[in-house]
């Protein structure tokens, strides 16, 4: 009882003390990169300065926002695509047994190869087009979205799939409405990781092959030699990806609610 009451007087942290330890952290590289720069203990030519990539990025804004517009097109066009298969592929696998050890290889394959090996085909099959990247984004991004979906599934309790149907709910019916709902934070996991890569899947594609976009930046960037570009591309690309998960958990918070609440009626049920 002890820890139920505990539980129920611990004050949630402010957003101040979860954002200060990172910025702290964050300011203190910036401060002594910069310091490292100014005083020449590193050269300008093979590291810039975070002054010199800022002042860089004011300096080529549009084109690196324009750059940055088609990368992210494509990856949250692959993005969603992944989720959509990612939970389709993922029921079926929960619900045949045959599915699942049919497909469940092929997705584990799809995710061992690298992707350099994988982009020359996909260039020969759609060119330097962007369908090609966003079937790309989506091939890398479905396996995390697929298996946990079909854990989640696993994971819930048998008794909600006997009250459903003791209420005179069809398999279908309780697999879509009550088993879904149940596993969705399992879900969102797998959501989640793939919002960590898409980005960066889709600018090694754009890489190895396009017309504009993060990828082809990087490579002009790299090509003349010119740090301070190739740095503001990595920012951008950080930004995004940081975005798609902020995006990601405010809607996991908007559909479940917060996940702090979840975890407090768990604890009461299991201390009653």
């Amino acid at each position: 009882m002890s820890t139920k009451r505990e539980h129920k007087t611990r004050e949630p942290q402010s957003w101040l003390h979860k954002m200060l330890p990172p910025a702290i952290t964050i300011g203190a590289v910036l401060a002594f990169w910069q310091i490292a720069a100014d005083t020449g203990l590193v050269s300008e030519l093979t590291l810039s300065s975070p002054a010199t990539i800022i002042s860089s990025m004011i300096a080529t804004w549009p084109d690196l926002m324009s750059a940055a517009a088609v990368t992210t097109g494509e990856a949250l066009a692959g993005f969603i695509i992944s989720v959509v298969a990612g939970i389709a592929i993922g029921a079926g696998l929960y619900v045949s047994k045959t599915a699942n050890r049919a497909f469940y290889p092929l997705l584990v394959a799809a995710q061992t190869v690298p992707i350099i090996t994988i982009a020359p085909l996909f260039m020969i099959w759609f060119g330097f087009s962007f369908v090609g990247k966003i079937a790309l984004v989506a091939v890398f991004s479905v396996f995390s979205i697929a298996v946990e979906t079909s854990r989640g599934l696993t994971a819930v309790p048998r008794f909600y799939e006997d009250v459903a149907l003791t209420c005179g709910a069809t398999k279908t019916w309780t697999l879509f409405h009550v088993k879904l709902r149940v596993a969705a934070r399992q879900i969102f996991s797998g959501i989640r990781i793939s919002a960590a890569y898409v980005f960066g899947t889709a600018v090694t594609a754009e890489y190895l092959g396009a017309t504009n976009g993060l990828g082809v930046w990087l490579q002009s960037a790299f090509n003349s030699f010119q740090t301070a570009l190739i740095f503001s591309a990595a920012v951008v690309v950080v930004a995004l990806t940081g975005l798609l998960l902020a995006l990601v958990s405010f809607t996991e918070h908007l559909l479940l609610g917060p996940a702090e609440k979840d975890d407090a009626v768990s604890l009461d049920l299991s201390e009653m």
